[in-house]
């Protein structure tokens, strides 16, 4: 059955700016700007000065779920440039000791299961990598855009499976240990 309209909104909080040009939606704000298309979605954006409304016609169950996960895309760029968000990665081995460095824009993964090789991850454009000083064994991502910074935690991660072992006693990797929206700085 089809839902004749669909309707939902994002408040726009102040000094933040959004304009939207044929479903590509830029969000200003102080942090610096991002930039979405919504090309591939069948969906009307219409901005206010303090809102975005999205509304979808005529649509399945399924184009209908689309409406609430575009304002949440929207409200994360919303959020990303007022105040960022940020990743908090802890190391866990019980032996051999996790050697993080970042060369250039690459983060370098050494002695990982006491192996030779060397993991390298790139770091996603607009993601800032901070080696934790209060912290023993724990880096800092944070950036803008959250799908690029999650998408850098991911990687680093995904870098240190274990494979061909007994993941139960093999515990060993980098893991997220905290994540969201930065503080605000006042």
């Amino acid at each position: 059955m089809k839902t004749v309209l669909a309707t939902q909104e994002v408040s726009i909080p102040e000094g933040v700016t959004v304009s939207v040009k044929s479903r590509k939606v830029t969000v200003t704000g102080p942090r610096g700007e991002l930039v979405k298309d919504f090309k591939h979605l069948n969906l009307e954006l219409l901005t206010s000065a303090k809102a975005v409304t999205v509304k979808i016609w005529f649509a399945q169950r399924k184009q209908v779920a689309c409406v609430r996960t575009v304002c949440a895309h929207i409200s994360n760029m919303i959020v990303g440039v007022t105040r960022g968000f940020m990743y908090k990665m802890r190391f866990v081995y019980s032996h051999f000791p996790i050697n993080v460095t970042l060369n250039g824009n690459t983060v370098e993964i050494r002695n990982f299961l006491g192996e030779k090789r060397v993991r390298k991850v790139e770091l996603c454009d607009g993601v800032e990598y901070v080696r934790s000083s209060t912290v023993k064994d724990q880096i800092e991502l944070s950036g803008n855009d959250l799908s690029l910074v999650s998408l850098t935690a991911a990687k680093i991660q995904q870098t240190t499976n274990v494979r061909h072992k007994d993941l139960r006693k093999f515990l060993d990797g980098i893991y997220v240990s905290e994540k969201g929206a930065m503080a605000e700085e006042e």
